[in-house]
């Protein structure tokens, strides 16, 4: 297959561009799942799992973190004290509320 790339304008150079980005993604992707499955199944035949061999887990399980501060104005609306401030716990902070009034 032989193209004549002079020829082409810029925008379909760069959809050809596009196509080959995705043509070596996809083609990468391929040789990694065989890859990972002839791994597999060499491991199984040998009475292992790839997972037992390599040390690596399929993901890590967390447990949901439990409440530890409640909304004053309605005790349903809770929050761990983990990731982005409630607004309504940055709001009563700023009322000047201390964090261990509205602790569980």
């Amino acid at each position: 297959m032989k193209i004549d790339l002079n020829s082409l304008s810029l925008k379909e150079l760069k959809d050809l561009q596009s196509q080959v980005a995705k043509a070596i993604s996809g083609y990468e992707d391929r040789r990694k799942r065989e890859a990972l499955a002839e791994l597999e199944e060499k491991a199984k035949a040998m009475g292992f799992s790839l997972a037992e061999l390599t040390g690596v887990t399929a993901g890590r399980k967390r447990s949901p973190s439990m409440p530890k501060y409640a909304n004053p104005a309605n005790k349903d609306d809770t929050w761990s004290g983990r990731g982005r401030k409630p607004r309504w716990f940055s709001e009563a902070l700023a009322k000047g509320k201390k964090p261990e009034s509205m602790a569980i």
